[in-house]
């Protein structure tokens, strides 16, 4: 058994198509074909229902590409392992975020960059929270920034980074009159664009509401938070978002950003990884340096409001 062949399987699992897969591993699709069928000869069991097109792995092959992307994340963290002994830490580090987190990344990954100049960063700002846990648990990442429940349970480490709080954003003649904080029955009156109900941050905004005895009625509905602060910068919507989305895309001219008042929850949010021994290097060096760095002081200090037009 070879690491490519199981490489392959992984990638075919992931592409969900011979000739993507194939492309994906840079080989040709007849290669990648012969290579499957050499590790289902080695392994007595098939891996792949073929017909005329593919139609998925078997209950055998599900549970081997489990196995498969457990023994590659141990091969890259063993190679890492002996890089950083050799030359420092190098390789590729994948994280994946919740859309609500993007604005705390970069506060992670510009000092990490400086400390390991030779790790390339992969980032992925558009997970739900349980796509996160999922691909941690997968080996898909290395590394997650996302809400930190009780729901994560053991297999995990955390490092908490902050707490999100909200702002309401709207154009200046919307916002309310000569008010340093805006209540949630506030917000809720006004014609409203905010993220869809599938994502955990909208249903932490639902309960947020709900505790204030407000109930939104959205006129636009996104997954995306730049589709949501375009809607925003029109001047005819306005949004209730997470702080740290100003450090992104700051305050558009004409606007005003006016922090919640009440209900006093806010929601942690942390770095996840798996809980390994030993240890992969490259997570265990992104922990190390979420834990000397204030991420919530830096979000808390939220961009003036332009002049306003």
């Amino acid at each position: 058994m070879l690491f490519r062949q199981l490489e392959y399987l992984v990638a075919l699992s992931r592409e969900r198509h011979f000739a993507r897969a194939a492309r994906a591993c840079h080989v040709s699709q007849p290669a990648l074909s012969e290579a499957i069928r050499k590790l289902e000869d080695e392994l007595d069991v098939p891996l792949v229902l073929r017909g005329r097109t593919y139609e998925g792995l078997t209950p055998e092959g599900e549970r081997i590409v489990v196995w498969a992307r457990r023994i590659l994340a141990d091969r890259d963290a063993l190679t890492s392992e002996v890089g950083a002994l050799r030359t420092g830490l190098g390789g590729r580090m994948r994280i994946g975020a919740v859309p609500t987190a993007s604005g705390a990344v970069a506060l992670l990954t510009a000092p990490f960059c400086r400390a390991h100049p030779l790790v390339t960063v992969e980032v992925t700002t558009d997970l739900q929270a349980e796509d996160v846990l999922r691909r941690l648990r997968s080996f898909e990442l290395d590394a997650g920034i996302t809400y930190l429940h009780e729901g994560i349970g053991e297999g995990f480490e955390t490092v908490p980074l902050y707490e999100e709080r909200y702002v309401l954003l709207t154009g200046a003649a919307d916002a309310p009159a000569d008010r340093a904080t805006a209540s949630w029955a506030e917000a809720a009156r006004l014609p409203l664009c905010l993220l869809t109900g599938t994502m955990q941050g909208r249903r932490v905004l639902d309960g947020l509401f709900a505790e204030a005895g407000a109930r939104p009625s959205p006129r636009v509905e996104t997954d995306s938070v730049a589709t949501l602060f375009a809607h925003v910068r029109t001047g005819r919507w306005a949004g209730v978002v997470p702080h740290t989305w100003l450090h992104v895309f700051g305050v558009p001219y004409g606007m005003r950003v006016v922090p919640m008042e009440g209900p006093a929850r806010a929601v942690p949010v942390g770095l996840v990884t798996v809980a390994r021994d030993p240890e992969s290097v490259t997570a265990r060096a992104l922990r190390e340096v979420a834990g000397r760095t204030d991420v919530a002081a830096a979000l808390d200090r939220l961009p003036r409001d332009p002049v306003q037009r």
